[in-house]
């Protein structure tokens, strides 16, 4: 089944041949873990630990804030050395617990033990997947227990596994789908089985046409479930995007993917639903892609949630020449890093490092309304007059040209002539509009 049309979207330079060959290798315990509270969006999870707490690997350190949020949970055994707020990836620093491992990876009483399916009702799986900590692994680290909670009046029929991975550089889920692809297929079973849905998708690009094969031949024999070979163009993983490209339904303005329907989830999502099911092992590794001309060996590692970036540096050979920037995410929509300290999170699917001449001089200039921007967008808005409004503070203006549905995917930004720091703009002016929310309600 071939899929892909929707309007918009560019053609970067992928770069995934630096790591899409590398199988997964587990990298070894780092000396200390940097393990953020906050991972997840919406409430961050409040500590139950303090300084000196020995902790067993798989033990809660931090409880769920509400309902749209998370617990979070010792990535392995040790001492807490200190719970203070650390560097972290989005820029701010955030309260984290440093963990330093004692070596033994001792997991705490229950965790990693093999679980059967009896009384595995709907409800008792959507706890188990809460209480595994379990998010969108993609970046957006959505809480997946709230997104298998629809209204009632919400009925499904579609689930979308996005293995789409259409971010440049990145091949975290790439390798995921060649190599564990019946965690994949277990745990979107699970998720259907939750949301009572009988069509099961599996999304991939066509660049990665091994996946394809590996995932068509995993799926025989299960009912319901085919595979979508994408149309090569970002941002086909965008969950709006997909489900357009996938069944034609246009996600209205301010909704979501439930009000057409459908639920999307990540590969690496499902295989950590499942293994959590199955297992009892909570969310506390996850592959990321540390790639890019700027590292020496670019590869596809394991790691624990909490890794420093140095340290996944160091474990891939270390910086390569005149290495100019570090990213957590891909190119178009991840974050440019101002300290090696910052750990991963949940939500950490790569680093990519660029070289001094990809980089080059950033200055942004004035529009010139040339259009080019109004061509790419997938959500069909307006960037070129949105970043003119944010630029003069016009909140109020680029709220009613519907800012808060864009998806900041980067695209404007990518074909503007002027170099514009879109996306920029748009985070501020989102942030800015919900800090006015909140002090009106």
């Amino acid at each position: 089944m071939s899929k892909g049309a929707f309007f918009g979207g560019v053609h970067p330079s992928y770069n995934k041949d630096m790591a899409s060959g590398q199988a997964v290798i587990e990298m070894p315990l780092p000396k200390e873990l940097i393990v953020y509270f906050s991972q997840n969006l919406g409430a961050p999870s409040n500590p139950v630990v303090k300084k000196g707490d020995e902790v067993k690997k798989g033990q809660v350190i931090g409880e769920s804030g509400g309902f749209v949020s998370t617990p979070v949970h010792a990535p392995t055994s040790g001492v807490v050395k200190t719970v203070e707020n650390r560097p972290s990836p989005v820029g701010a620093d955030m309260i984290a617990a440093v963990i330093v491992p004692d070596g033994l990876d001792e997991w705490v009483e229950g965790c990693n033990v093999e679980r059967g399916s009896t009384g595995l009702n709907r409800e008792k799986i959507k706890g188990l997947i809460h209480d595994g900590g379990i998010v969108g692994m993609g970046g957006a680290t959505f809480p997946t227990h709230v997104k298998l909670s629809p209204p009632p009046d919400k009925k499904m029929d579609t689930l979308i596994i996005n293995g789409a991975e259409c971010e440049p550089y990145l091949t975290a889920d790439h390798r995921v789908m060649l190599e564990d692809a019946e965690s994949v297929l277990d745990g979107a079973a699970l998720f259907a089985g939750v949301i009572d849905v009988k069509n099961i998708v599996i999304a991939i690009e066509k660049n990665k046409p091994d996946a394809i094969i590996t995932m068509q031949r995993a799926i025989a024999g299960r009912s319901g479930f085919t595979v979508a070979e994408m149309d090569v163009i970002y941002p086909q993983g965008a969950e709006k995007q997909l489900i357009y490209a996938i069944t034609g339904r246009k996600v209205p303005a301010g909704g979501l993917p439930m009000d057409v329907g459908v639920l999307v989830q990540n590969v690496g999502t499902a295989a950590a639903a499942y293994e959590m099911i199955r297992y009892n092992r909570p969310l506390i590794q996850r592959v990321v892609t540390v790639t890019g001309s700027g590292i020496k060996h670019p590869k596809n590692v394991l790691a624990r949630v909490g890794t420093k970036f140095s340290d996944l540096i160091e474990f891939c050979g270390g910086v390569h020449g005149d290495t100019a920037k570090l990213i957590n995410g891909g190119p178009m929509m991840g974050i440019a890093q101002h300290s090696l300290d910052a750990g991963m999170t949940k939500g950490t699917s790569g680093l990519v490092l660029l070289r001094e001449d990809e980089v080059g001089q950033f200055v942004s200039d004035p529009c010139i309304r040339c259009g080019n921007c109004l061509d790419v967008c997938p959500m069909t808005l307006n960037p070129s007059a949105l970043s003119i409004f944010i630029e003069r503070m016009r909140f109020d203006d680029a709220e009613e040209y519907n800012l808060m549905d864009c998806i900041e995917c980067g695209c404007c930004a990518y074909v503007c002539p002027s170099k514009r720091p879109m996306v920029h703009h748009f985070r501020r002016a989102k942030a800015e509009i919900r800090n006015k929310a909140k002090k009106a309600g």
